[in-house]
């Protein structure tokens, strides 16, 4: 696989996970004799994704666990020798066999932080040959995960934060790499769980899952178990045939729901007692097999109150088809009869959890007050972002030598940023995220109680802003091969971009129209930006 991490460590995404004219351009760098240039690039994005006013950056444990374990071995060497000339020079390639990262810097945003266009989720500086090998590989692991993650920031926070979220996308992903990394920033971005159980040994996700429609068809009624036989909860007293008892309660919940002569499904019935002898204390119907009302319900109700007569709970149903939001609002209706009629309270309260090709609009009618569903479980919308296929990151150079570089193109939205930079978040007295500043790195960091001039990106004009707290957005992380902080847990990065996000303003947290969030430049840089605009030696150059 391309992408992620087994349990020993080793690193999945390799070094050739890369595009041909990364290698071109290495001989170029080595046969001109600047493969050791000390050069820094920055790896951003130029819009936010989904029409809104935010990302979550994302993959940085991806591209730090790369860089440890960067290395060409001789079948990586002797294929790109295939690709290359074949007089080029054999001393490049015993270069190639010698390259790890020991030489490469790498400042970015901590997982899960707020990122706006502009503003470099990675900066990585080394060996201009070396970094720019590691183009295309950070920008594969980086772009995606940061976009999964915007995404589902975004089912959150139209959710809202007392929906449990399911994420079970793996059957509708892109590969099996795909699948992992959706299954894995998802659950940064603020699910709960996944399907994924590749994802919960790899990388910690909570898993979670029971049972689909191919174990209810399965049945027909006219199976026996091998033992029928449950034991109670408490463990006291004689273990009771379950199937038996299931058909006791069936004909007392049929005459309460005033059911008629029609008996429910018997297949879908056997079905459930086989699941309820295996999990009587994680029972869950899925009612939507046959019919939900005719036979599901009460198939389920006979189950569930047949454990709970032997000191069990159900854990909840699920409802895959049909209208999801009506079907739970009176699903919600009928427990709460049924636990009265019964004498039953915490049937009231069984989870009611619902699936089904959900989007932003129907999960927006699923999360409002009311709708009684505890539990969303969404795939396709989480896994593949149709809104956006791509956040659209690029890897830009920004200085060699110390020296500025700047990309100067027909199109003004494709000019970069020179130089090496450092990047501020600037904060009002109540705590509210006011704008970003880039400046360059040599620059004294903004002050508290100071007022700063800046230029917003865009704008003719500078405008002056006084900041309460002033944070430094871009951290050390890797440096002469090793990693210079422990990175958080997926936990505590899921966390953290919860908090990022309850810090952002209701308007620029809208998921439409939102008011866009200002990134602005410092004197010295926009000064150096016009002065390389107006014709000082720079690079021009075409292309993304």
């Amino acid at each position: 696989m391309a992408a992620e991490q087994d349990p020993e460590g080793r690193a999945a995404a390799r070094p050739l996970l890369t595009d041909l004219y990364q290698a071109t351009m290495a001989l170029g760098y080595w046969r001109a004799g600047r493969a050791q240039d000390l050069a820094e690039f920055e790896l951003f994005f130029r819009h936010c994704p989904f029409g809104g006013a935010f990302a979550l950056a994302a993959g940085l444990r991806d591209c730090v666990r790369f860089l440890r374990t960067f290395r060409l071995c001789d079948a990586d060497v002797q294929f790109l020798a295939s690709m290359l000339p074949p007089d080029t020079d054999p001393a490049f390639f015993e270069h190639l066999r010698a390259l790890d990262c020991s030489g490469v810097t790498v400042r970015a945003l901590p997982e899960g932080s707020l990122a706006f266009p502009g503003v470099p989720l990675l900066q990585v500086s080394g060996p201009l040959l070396v970094v720019q090998l590691l183009e295309t590989p950070l920008l594969c692991l980086v772009s995606y995960a940061s976009l999964i993650a915007t995404n589902a920031a975004r089912l959150r926070l139209i959710a809202g934060p007392e929906k449990r979220l399911l994420e079970m996308g793996l059957r509708r992903a892109q590969g099996p790499d795909g699948g992992l990394t959706a299954s894995t920033y998802s659950y940064l971005g603020g699910f709960d769980a996944s399907s994924n159980v590749l994802a919960g040994q790899l990388r910690g996700v909570p898993v979670a899952g029971t049972l689909a429609h191919s174990f209810v068809t399965s049945f027909s009624g006219t199976e026996v178990p091998p033992d029928p036989m449950l034991a109670p909860a408490a463990g006291r007293g004689p273990s009771v045939d379950l199937a038996t008892l299931v058909e006791a309660w069936l004909e007392r919940v049929c005459a309460h729901l005033g059911l008629g002569v029609q008996e429910p499904h018997r297949g879908e019935r056997a079905a459930f007692v086989a699941y309820a002898l295996a999990f009587p204390r994680a029972f869950q119907g899925l009612l939507d097999t046959y019919s939900v009302r005719r036979s599901g319900l009460p198939n389920f109700l006979a189950v569930a109150l047949a454990l709970g007569e032997l000191g069990y709970q159900a854990v909840g149903v699920r409802l895959d088809s049909g209208d999801l939001l009506r079907q739970a609002q009176e699903i919600r209706g009928l427990f709460q009869a049924t636990a009265a009629q019964f004498q039953v309270p915490w049937l009231e309260s069984v989870p009611i959890a619902v699936s089904n090709n959900i989007d932003e609009a129907e999960l927006a009618r699923l999360g409002r007050e009311g709708s009684e569903v505890n539990v969303i479980g969404i795939g396709t919308s989480a896994v593949t972002c149709p809104r956006q296929p791509s956040l659209g990151c690029v890897y830009k150079l920004v200085s060699v030598g110390g020296q500025p570089r700047m990309k100067l193109t027909e199109d003004p939205e494709k000019q970069t940023l020179p130089g090496s930079k450092a990047a501020f978040r600037l904060l009002g007295s109540n705590g509210a995220l006011l704008l970003d500043v880039l400046q360059l790195a040599e620059e004294p960091p903004p002050q508290a109680g100071q007022e700063l001039k800046v230029w917003p990106r865009g704008a003719q004009a500078p405008c002056t802003v006084r900041p309460a707290r002033v944070e430094p957005l871009l951290r050390l992380w890797f440096q002469q091969g090793q990693l210079c902080e422990p990175l958080p847990s997926l936990a505590e990065s899921r966390a953290f971009a919860q908090l990022s996000l309850s810090r952002l303003s209701p308007e620029h947290k809208r998921l439409t129209q939102p008011a866009p969030y200002q990134v602005a430049l410092s004197e010295r840089l926009q000064a150096l930006v016009r002065k390389l605009s107006d014709g000082v030696p720079c690079e021009r150059a075409a292309g993304p």
